[in-house]
């Protein structure tokens, strides 16, 4: 049985190892967070480098309809050809009144025809787009829709196109205007105002050319041919009497008995050579029976 006091001795040996381990363990982390806070702070990372694209995305972040707004602005010009039969062509004229008034639309071109069995009605209507197709439908009220031809054109490059070299010419017409002001020698006044004149018909020009394409836009175009068929009037055949039929039969047979005689007054040179023939052949019979005779006596 060990001594109670080596016990005693043992238990607070251990308590001294305990309470020592703990001073170095807490003397140790107390060093790292010296050496920790005592160390420099890191660097601040450097920003990323900016290009000119991404300042302008930053600048001007891009919608969510960013990709939708070309399909909006394009310039589309839509047109269409439709021929249609109609019963009573007055009433189809009154029709069209009606739709043109109905859907906004109006008449640039007609003009009316009588030809060819046909009376034949022939306009341009001009419409917005919005209701181009709904006219395109009403128009089968006429009557038969004998062919319809529909067709569209983008022009929203040439549309594009056609701007810019406007705002150029405007741009050199405005610089040319300030040359002028500038110019003190006639040689350059004269040099600048023909080259003025020069851009300002290349103006008119353009503005003509864009006018053009933003109507053609803004006013689809339909051409329509409706027509009715008239009867073709045939001459009913004379009713002739005994006495006319007579008088024609004597007259068909005096037409050919004169053909008769020109016929032979114009075939004299074949009816001579023919009794030429005629004669020599006789001729040579009678010398041939006189030898004959002759011989045998």
């Amino acid at each position: 049985m060990r001594n109670p006091a080596w016990i005693i001795l043992s238990g607070l040996f251990a308590l001294a190892s305990c309470s020592s381990n703990e001073q170095k363990s807490a003397a140790s982390q107390n060093e790292m967070e010296a050496v920790e806070m005592a160390a420099p702070p890191p660097p601040p990372e450097a920003p990323p480098a900016l290009d000119d694209k991404a300042v302008i995305s930053q600048d001007k972040p891009v919608s969510s309809t960013a990709s939708a707004a070309p399909a909006a602005t394009r310039k589309i010009i839509y047109h269409a050809e439709v021929r249609v039969k109609v019963i009573d062509l007055l009433r189809a004229n009154a029709r069209m009144d009606s739709l043109t008034r109905t859907y906004g639309a109006y008449v640039s071109d007609a003009s009316e025809t009588r030809e060819d069995g046909e009376w034949r009605y022939q306009m341009k209507i001009r419409v917005v787009p919005g209701r181009f197709q709904a006219l395109l439908g009403s128009l089968n009220g006429l009557g038969t829709v004998e062919s319809k031809v529909l067709g569209s054109d983008d022009v929203t490059a040439e549309h594009a196109d056609v701007s810019a070299r406007l705002s150029t010419k405007r741009a050199l017409e405005q610089r040319y205007v300030a040359l002028l002001g500038q110019a003190k020698k006639v040689s350059e006044i004269l040099e600048i105002e023909e080259k003025l004149a020069e851009v300002r018909g290349d103006i008119e020009s353009t503005e003509s050319r864009l006018k053009t394409l933003n109507d053609q836009v803004a006013y689809s175009t339909i051409t329509l041919i409706y027509f009715q068929e008239l009867p073709l009037n045939t001459p009913d055949a004379p009713v002739l009497s005994f006495g006319s039929r007579l008088t024609q039969a004597f007259y068909d047979g005096w037409q050919l008995l004169t053909g008769l005689v020109l016929g032979l007054v114009t075939a004299w040179p074949l009816l001579l050579g023919g009794a030429l023939v005629l004669w020599a052949v006789r001729a040579w019979r009678h010398r041939r029976q006189r030898a004959t005779k002759a011989t045998g006596e």
